[in-house]
């Protein structure tokens, strides 16, 4: 396993550029992530035990195709928009907007998007995005993290004396564990047809 970088999918698919060319690209790939993070948080797929939304897909797709650096990005720009007020998230903003809700039940998973990108995204720029068992690894253990950052923060707001297990892990384990085996698979078939590009 090499120690080395390897380019991102964006970048074997769109291509290098230098100087300004490059920064237009990367603003547009940010905007376009971060639009597309709105959008997977206010789309709920019915699932059992409990209905799931698109965000955990699409973060690890972003920090799959833009490696660390641009997904980081990526995500900080999705997370300011919803400190400005922008209705961004699942539930704004019917469950209030800004900072507030930022606050609330669900601020240490919006962290946990933030480190789940730039690590799965630092992770595949290391070992590659061929073996779609090691992306879904990657991407479990991403997920995890998120997970451990959500909890905290529901135990830090509601005391470690509640179920917040029941809460915020055990409904939404079935759903990641798919939407984890989902992003692997598109990951690694991306990077196949980048490859025959």
């Amino acid at each position: 396993m090499s120690t080395s970088t390897a380019p991102t999918l964006a970048t074997r698919l769109l291509g290098t550029r230098e100087g300004t060319a490059a920064i237009v690209q990367n603003v547009l790939l940010a905007v376009i992530g971060a639009a597309a993070l709105w959008l997977s948080a206010k789309i709920k797929v019915p699932f059992y035990p409990v209905e799931m939304t698109l965000q955990v897909l699409v973060v690890l797709l972003i920090g799959a195709a833009y490696g660390w650096r641009l997904g980081g990005a990526t995500v900080a720009l999705y997370l300011a928009q919803g400190a400005l007020g922008l209705p961004v998230f699942t539930g704004t903003p019917e469950k209030g907007i800004g900072i507030a809700y930022m606050m609330g039940p669900t601020g240490g998973y919006l962290l946990g998007f933030l480190v789940m990108a730039v690590m799965t995204g630092w992770a595949l720029q290391r070992i590659g995005t061929r073996n779609v068992f090691a992306i879904g690894a990657v991407m479990l253990v991403a997920d995890a993290i998120m997970f451990a950052f959500g909890l905290a923060w529901l135990g830090t707001l509601f005391g470690w004396d509640k179920p917040i297990l029941e809460w915020g892990l055990y409904p939404f384990i079935l759903g990641d564990l798919t939407k984890v085996a989902l992003a692997a698979a598109l990951t690694a078939g991306i990077a196949r047809f980048a490859e025959k590009g």
